[in-house]
């Protein structure tokens, strides 16, 4: 695994036990895109809350901006959050710093490039980033 993946095992409690909760989060993530509307939906929270320059960096083809655990509550909401969190069986403090960890690299992996896919598309993206946990999302 990546630093930046053993960065979010720490934050997510999961040390080097496996993965457990980070990949149970990156499935709560994945299963909120689908179940929500997809990528439009989540880019419309972000730029609601003045956070869309954030979202967009994350499409496009230049460099993610990072987004604090604070912004990710602002963007998605509190209440949001903690039903990741107890999906991913996670502190809402916890799921909102792999969540800050984490959203970037998904929406960039799911955004190649530089457009948000619909459809087929986006949901063999999200299978292909599923069935290859995070090991994926950094490299």
């Amino acid at each position: 695994m990546s630093l930046l993946g053993n960065i979010i095992g720490s934050a997510l409690g999961g040390g080097n036990s496996g993965g457990g909760g980070q990949n149970q989060l990156m499935q709560a993530v994945l299963g909120m895109i689908t179940q929500h509307g997809g990528l439009g939906v989540l880019q419309q929270q972000f730029q609601g809350n003045n956070l869309g320059h954030i979202f967009s960096s994350w499409v496009g083809t230049g460099q993610n901006q990072p987004v604090s655990p604070e912004q990710i509550t602002q963007a998605l909401g509190h209440d949001q959050v903690s039903q990741l969190a107890q999906q991913a069986g996670v502190s809402h403090g916890e799921a909102a710093s792999g969540l800050a960890q984490l959203l970037p690299s998904i929406i960039d992996k799911l955004t190649p490039h530089g457009t948000a896919p619909t459809g087929n598309a986006l949901e063999q993206g999200l299978s292909s980033l599923l069935s290859g946990g995070l090991g994926n999302l950094f490299k």
